[in-house]
């Protein structure tokens, strides 16, 4: 395996997969706006070869998409990636996801034919929905090894946003994700912590403050004034402070903790800022505000 040269920087690896119709493609050209050199549906055979090609001329920041249209080769793509990191490179590993209510409805609007039509027409006539269960239970492997976001809720602009963030972040340190969210919404995917906050008072039920979000200097002065929502993020705290040491331990790259409430707009945004601002102290943090049209 070659090895990268004592005066040269580490080659940065951005490996994107995931489930067709989850967005790999706007997180690419996200990649692409920050000057990555970016391959789509690389063969994952070629993966370590990347190493060799020291000299080339577009740097050392490349993103990669590997999905299902390599299904018959997928199962290398772990080995690869670990001989690539014994070799010196930096890999991030980042998993897209979507409902299948979602992903069904990408298909129909866009008239796309999934990856997996063609191997499904040798076999015989099957529904989109098995093809997505048959692609995501492919990709199972993969999913456990990387920091999956769920794009059935937000935009592409929102998910560029976010995907740009988790790059400035530091590779060589575990990045905390504090999510908001609303249930009314759905539940997201990509939770490795979920609290639910909906039993705190509720900024809504005041008129001056309905309109505004937990990022709002009044909201923000009003939970503070209630106990229950002090209780809670000293729990949440000490809950976190228990268990992160332990997970970067285990190798984790990112940890992503969603707060919900019921329209992802108060409550469990104040809560999410408060929890990125103190944890920031001794950690890389990243907020993300699903029901909001931006990200912090």
């Amino acid at each position: 395996m070659p090895t990268k040269p004592a005066d040269r920087p580490a080659m940065h690896v951005v490996l994107i997969t995931g489930m067709a119709g989850s967005g790999k493609s706007v997180a690419l050209h996200a990649l692409e706006d920050m000057g990555y050199y970016c391959l789509d549906n690389l063969p994952p055979e070629l993966l370590t070869s990347l190493l060799s090609l020291q000299n080339w001329q577009h740097g050392q920041h490349i993103a990669i998409a590997i999905d299902a249209r390599s299904a018959s080769s997928l199962h290398l793509v772990p080995a690869q990636l670990a001989a690539m990191r014994a070799a010196g490179a930096q890999v991030q590993l980042i998993y897209l996801d979507a409902l299948r209510d979602t992903l069904i409805r990408r298909f129909s609007e866009t008239r796309r034919r999934h990856p997996l039509t063609n191997e499904a027409l040798q076999k015989g006539p099957k529904a989109l929905v098995q093809m997505i269960d048959e692609e995501r239970a492919l990709l199972a492997e993969l999913r456990e090894q990387a920091h999956v976001i769920d794009t059935s809720s937000i935009r592409a602009s929102q998910l560029q946003a976010y995907i740009k963030q988790l790059m400035q972040a530091p590779a060589t340190s575990m990045t905390l994700v504090f999510q908001s969210f609303g249930f009314k919404r759905g539940i997201p995917m990509d939770s490795d912590f979920m609290f639910d906050v909906r039993m705190l008072p509720n900024p809504y039920y005041e008129a001056d403050l309905r309109a505004l979000t937990g990022l709002d200097a009044p909201v923000a002065h009003f939970l503070a004034q209630q106990p229950e929502v002090q209780q809670m993020k000293t729990d949440i705290v000490q809950f976190l402070d228990r268990w992160l040491i332990a997970m970067a331990q285990n190798h984790r790259s990112y940890v992503t903790v969603s707060i919900g409430c019921t329209g992802g707009q108060h409550r469990s945004v104040y809560l999410a800022d408060q929890l990125a601002r103190h944890f920031s102290a001794g950690w890389t943090t990243v907020q993300r505000h699903r029901e909001m049209d931006f990200s912090i």
